[in-house]
């Protein structure tokens, strides 16, 4: 579910205010994410990131107080970074992750969650779509839960 209201022009403020292929890369993952979030997660823009999370009032039972982020995504100063929490905390969804993106034949750049784009030609948009697509809030919980018990799902 897309930002509304007050938070709809922050946004394009801050859209504007970016350099026009990191606009446009921003524009297109974002596009991109949104058309590809499970029901039940929602977009939040705080500080220049941009985070697709399930509410509070979904689910309150988190280590820190804060609604559980599936990913994220902001414009760094040499790069765009997309994190995906869930690749970092289910072995069998980053090994999934890393075949997927091996086979879209781009060069992954890629630290625990976050993988960085320097221009949109570097995106591969159906990895994405896929990666976002696959983790339902119930699968997302499990892994959460997991990773809170100590044991990344394998």
């Amino acid at each position: 579910m897309p930002a509304s209201g007050e938070v709809s022009s922050k946004i394009a403020r801050f859209l504007e205010s970016l350099p026009p292929e990191r606009k446009a890369m921003m524009r297109t993952l974002r596009r991109t994410i949104l058309e590809s979030l499970p029901n039940g997660y929602v977009e939040r823009f705080e500080h220049g990131v941009f985070s697709y999370e399930i509410p509070l009032s979904t689910y309150p039972n988190t280590y820190n107080g804060r609604p559980l982020v599936l990913a994220a995504l902001a414009s760094q100063k040499s790069y765009v970074t997309l994190y995906l929490m869930a690749v970092y905390g289910d072995k069998s969804t980053e090994a999934w992750f890393k075949e997927t993106y091996a086979m879209s034949g781009k060069k992954l750049n890629m630290g625990k969650s976050c993988v960085h784009f320097k221009t949109e030609t570097d995106i591969p948009l159906g990895v994405v779509r896929q990666a976002i697509a696959r983790v339902a809030v119930e699968g997302y919980l499990k892994i959460y839960e997991a990773a809170r018990r100590g044991n990344r799902q394998k």
